[in-house]
């Protein structure tokens, strides 16, 4: 056992003043900040409606922990940094938690919300993505004119010999593809595939169920649909056009591509040679692919510079100049990347460390209702602030990582947040945009 008083001793004094250390402060949490994401979660009602969704087979009365506080333990820690189960072993004792998940007692431990993650199936999956839709269409005041859903897949590492491992030859690695689709910042769709398969997999089918559902309650909203290459398949296409559904895809040169983007090649050449900087021009024609019907617009850009040409291709069945749909409507779907990354890195989505493969799609979409509470925080209670348009990890940093003191009887919980904090403005507007009325 330490010798605490001869601990004391251990640090340098400062000037005349001894530095004392002891761990004695009482009960102290260093994230205060999850009651700000219990705010939004109940102002939005997002795991409530998602614990009503979930089959539960255990009997409730030899159960200690409900449904509901096992998502919520589980989905504020991924918002509060805590991206392994082995974390709640200790996050669990903490009485910000306890509070936030709104218990008098410790939270589930790891094998409990282990068992959680490997009873979910395929049910489960459609009941989330069901729940994001209704989150979604609840996110509007008023019915939107128009929607822009950007399509695009990434790699999802794998960390041994899970169910569905295959190797990708792009990525170099064994992984999983999943499958995002965003709307704005707003997350729609996160969907787990094997690596083994084509990157439009299911893509059109997906498509399919968001209009019919959205059109639904919004008949006369004006839908596109925006990827890159990867997603240029005729099928989807063809489905867009019978369907009013606009369309702004990438489309991977070709020799044929090349030949018709020859007048503007030789332009953006010419130019350069003359003004010795990068050229940018833009043009359209008609192209058919071997596996198309009939013909359809293609947008050309060629940049040349030092370095040589750089000929980039969309096809679109929208109106409206070349440049301008390049350059203020397709170079915005960049955005998606910063969105995936935040799941990714920020929100944990690529820990799919699980044997099972329903276990796995559940952990992606637990990361995906953290960014779900994060998104909501940001866009409803940061709105014409410096942090609205920040990372979900600098929100963390700034606003949940708050270090307190918790003062807790029969009566009260009080938390004493520290006076030097630089957020605390920002703190409150939080709390009070999200508060209960």
């Amino acid at each position: 056992m330490s010798d605490c008083t001869g601990q004391i001793e251990l640090f340098s004094p400062v000037g005349r003043r001894r530095v004392e250390v002891a761990f004695e402060g009482g009960e102290v949490t260093s994230d205060a900040g999850v009651l700000l994401i219990r705010q939004v979660d109940r102002k939005l009602g997002l795991l409530q409606r998602v614990a009503e969704r979930l089959p539960d087979p255990r009997d409730p009365g030899r159960c200690t922990h409900s449904l509901l506080h096992l998502l919520r333990q589980r989905v504020y820690g991924l918002c509060q940094g805590y991206e392994d189960l082995n974390d709640h072993d200790t996050w669990r004792h903490d009485l910000a938690l306890q509070t936030a998940c709104e218990r008098v007692s410790p939270g589930a431990s790891s094998p409990t919300l282990c068992r959680l993650e490997n009873r979910m199936d395929r049910s489960v999956a459609w009941a989330l993505h069901a729940v994001f839709l209704e989150q979604f269409i609840a996110s509007f005041e008023t019915p939107p004119e128009r929607l822009i859903f950007d399509f695009d897949a990434t790699d999802d590492p794998v960390h041994g010999t899970q169910e569905g491992r295959f190797f990708h030859g792009y990525y170099d690695q064994y992984c999983f593809l999943p499958l995002y689709v965003f709307c704005g910042e707003q997350l729609l769709v996160s969907y787990l595939r094997p690596s083994k398969i084509d990157a439009a997999k299911h893509a059109g089918a997906i498509l399919k169920f968001l209009v019919q559902r959205l059109r639904a309650v919004w008949p006369h909203v004006n839908i596109t649909f925006r990827a890159d290459s990867g997603f240029c398949r005729r099928r989807i296409l063809a489905w867009c056009e019978r369907n009013g559904v606009g369309y702004l895809v990438g489309l991977a040169k070709n020799s044929r591509l090349l030949k018709l983007a020859e007048p503007w090649r030789q332009q953006a050449q010419a130019q350069f040679a003359a003004q010795s900087e990068k050229q940018r021009v833009f043009g359209e024609f008609e192209y058919a692919a071997g596996t198309w019907k009939h013909p359809r617009r293609v947008i050309v850009k060629v940049e040349h510079g030092p370095k040589g040409e750089n000929p980039r291709f969309l096809v679109t069945n929208l109106e409206g100049d070349p440049q301008a749909l390049y350059e203020d409507v397709y170079c915005a779907r960049g955005d998606m990347e910063n969105r995936i990354k935040e799941q990714q890195l920020g929100l944990f989505a690529d820990r799919t460390s699980c044997h099972a493969w329903w276990a796995n799609q559940f952990r992606l979409l637990l990361a995906a209702l953290g960014y779900l509470l994060l998104e909501a925080l940001r866009r409803i209670g940061l709105a014409g602030t410096e942090l609205a348009r920040a990372q979900c990890a600098t929100l963390r940093v700034k606003l949940l990582k708050v270090g307190g003191v918790v003062l807790r009887n029969t009566r009260r919980l009080r938390f004493l947040l520290p006076d030097a904090c630089p957020w605390q403005d920002l703190f409150w507007r939080v709390a009070e945009r999200f508060a209960s009325g």
